[in-house]
């Protein structure tokens, strides 16, 4: 059981430093990750791929990550590195992989990021949810699979959305699917209600950006099957890293995502020999039964926790 004092109990060899949120605790209370965050910082084998712009490697709040590159890359990886894609990819890999106690949340530090460039210039602005071709981003899911990638995190959208079927598209997350890596994706910030043809794929956790009150962002796209496969979670004036060093605060369905990727790679650090389904399972908070609303859950990482530790005979009910 957690501790009296609320606290998860800890694994001698996952407990990190204490942590410190800088300002992002909020947030992170909002969803419950606190006490999973004092428990781990992450294990490098857990493998996230951000699927994004590029990265500004050398910030000092990023350096000490377990951070790969695949190279070869389409045309994010030509950047230059003060281009609004590049400071895109570094707030959500600094929601990530910062150093605990940054502006950051710094959710898995001790997890490999492997990041995948995949926009170029004409990405939209960093309040959007830059966008890719189907293809550009079927190749991109395929390759981060293949370098070993646990659970991609896709802040981004289609740059033509709809819902009608992408081939290439449906068969790499098929292809996820098969090799038991979990998809967190955008639902999208352009106010509408309807999936897209990621967010409507059964394996894809869509989601939402909601406010410290649990609100949904007036911005951010709802959907019956969002709702039924997906999680809200933070996404109104996020704090994380700038490219250039200083701190950004944004706000939108982009930094969302990194919450839910963030709790399955921790999950995934205490529990290493779970299946995805597992993971996602306990994530999606699936055993809550059918939801009729277009709104999903909040995001609970406690309670993802407790389902886990009982599967696993770590805690009695």
């Amino acid at each position: 059981m957690p501790d009296s004092d609320g606290r998860l109990p800890a694994a001698p060899e996952t407990r990190p430093q204490a942590v410190q949120m800088g300002g992002a605790g909020d947030a992170l209370g909002l969803v419950k990750l606190t006490a999973l965050l004092e428990l781990t910082s992450g294990r490098p084998e857990v493998v996230i791929a951000l699927v994004d712009g590029p990265i500004a490697g050398d910030h000092p709040d990023l350096a000490a990550s377990n951070i790969r590159r695949i190279s070869g890359s389409s045309n994010g990886a030509s950047a230059p590195a003060d281009s609004s894609v590049s400071a895109h990819g570094t707030f959500v890999a600094g929601m990530l992989s910062a150093r605990r106690g940054s502006a950051a949340p710094a959710i898995c530090p001790n997890c490999t990021l492997l990041v995948r460039p995949i926009f170029g210039e004409s990405a939209a602005a960093l309040s959007r949810v830059p966008s890719a071709t189907p293809g550009e981003l079927a190749a991109a899911i395929i390759e981060c699979i293949e370098a070993g990638a646990r659970v991609l995190n896709l802040s981004l959208a289609l740059a033509q959305p709809s819902s009608r079927r992408e081939s290439a598209l449906e068969e790499a997350f098929n292809h996820a699917a098969r090799h038991g890596v979990i998809i967190v994706a955008a639902a999208g910030n352009q106010g509408t209600i309807g999936s897209s043809a990621i967010t409507c794929h059964p394996w894809v956790i869509p989601v939402t950006a909601c406010g410290l009150d649990g609100r949904p962002l007036r911005a951010s796209n709802l959907a019956g099957s969002i709702a039924r496969r997906g999680l809200s979670a933070p996404g109104d004036r996020i704090t994380s890293l700038g490219h250039e060093g200083e701190a950004l605060t944004l706000s939108g369905t982009s930094f969302a995502v990194p919450f839910v990727t963030g709790t399955v790679a921790l999950l995934w650090s205490v529990f290493p020999g779970s299946t995805a389904a597992e993971v996602r399972s306990a994530v999606t908070q699936s055993s809550l039964g059918r939801r009729t609303t277009v709104v999903p859950p909040l995001l609970d990482a406690s309670a993802a926790y407790r389902t886990m530790a009982m599967a696993h005979g770590r805690m009695t009910a």
